[in-house]
């Protein structure tokens, strides 16, 4: 009877020890459900937080890269291969109206920098087709109704003053310079777009070709202002002189009109 009591007794203690072993393994897995739980949310939430500065960074991380404009299908690169085209027609018209301009001239100074811009523009003439190889383009014009205004001005200017005079040299530097001003826009926009659209050699010819007409540009400048226009007003004296006669009867030598 003892015995029974006893088996019995151990069988409770036995059943209860199990039941409170296997409720600390059920509340140690609840415990690691709910850290697994909070630290997968803790994820999600910071990897949300750091997706818009990713963002951010990756669209400011430098400047944009134009280069993949350099393609033949580029629209940025379109308008530049125009616009050596452009200029490619502009200098071989230029080339024919300086040796027109170098005749009209009066003096040696302005034949000369007439004979010498023709010398220089044929070389320019060359370096455009140097930069259209660069490019590996084929060297054409493209009508430009600029230039053909501008040179006709020019032209015009011949007809309207009287040879040999300062009056038609300084004209003729005028005329000149506004074809350099055309060119010298020109140049600079293309060195600007060469530049953006990374076509690097085709910069350094287009960079010589402008600082060419710049100094050409200043070379006129200074004629006109060292004797040209000084000797044209003196002309405009001697014309003014001539409107007028003296009235040999009267003592205060007075001008009648």
């Amino acid at each position: 009877m003892d015995s029974d009591n006893t088996k019995t007794a151990n069988t409770s203690a036995e059943e209860t020890q199990k039941a409170g072993t296997k409720k600390s393994a059920s509340g140690a897995a609840k415990n690691s459900s709910t850290n697994s739980s909070s630290s997968a949310s803790s994820g999600t939430s910071g990897s949300s937080t750091s997706s818009p500065s990713s963002m951010q960074n990756s669209q400011t991380s430098g400047p944009k890269d134009y280069s993949q404009e350099a393609t033949k299908d580029g629209p940025l690169y379109k308008f530049f291969l125009d616009g050596l085209k452009d200029m490619y027609f502009s200098e071989k018209h230029i080339l024919e109206a300086l040796p027109k301009m170098k005749a009209a001239a009066t003096t040696e100074e302005l034949q000369e920098a007439f004979e010498d811009h023709h010398l220089v523009t044929q070389k320019q003439v060359s370096r455009l087709e140097k930069v259209f190889k660069t490019i590996e383009e084929k060297p054409e014009g493209k009508k430009c109704e600029a230039i053909i205004g501008i040179v006709k001005e020019g032209e015009s200017i011949i007809q309207e003053t009287e040879e040999g005079t300062m009056t038609r040299d300084a004209a003729l530097i005028i005329a000149a310079q506004k074809v350099e001003h055309y060119e010298i826009a020109s140049y600079g926009g293309l060195v600007a777009l060469a530049e953006t659209l990374n076509l690097d050699r085709a910069a350094d010819l287009l960079q010589t070709t402008l600082e060419e007409e710049e100094e050409t540009d200043l070379d006129l400048t200074y004629i006109a202002e060292s004797f040209i226009n000084f000797r044209a007003a003196d002309e405009d004296d001697d014309d003014d002189s001539e409107d007028y006669e003296y009235d040999d009867d009267d003592d205060d030598r007075g001008l009648i009109l």
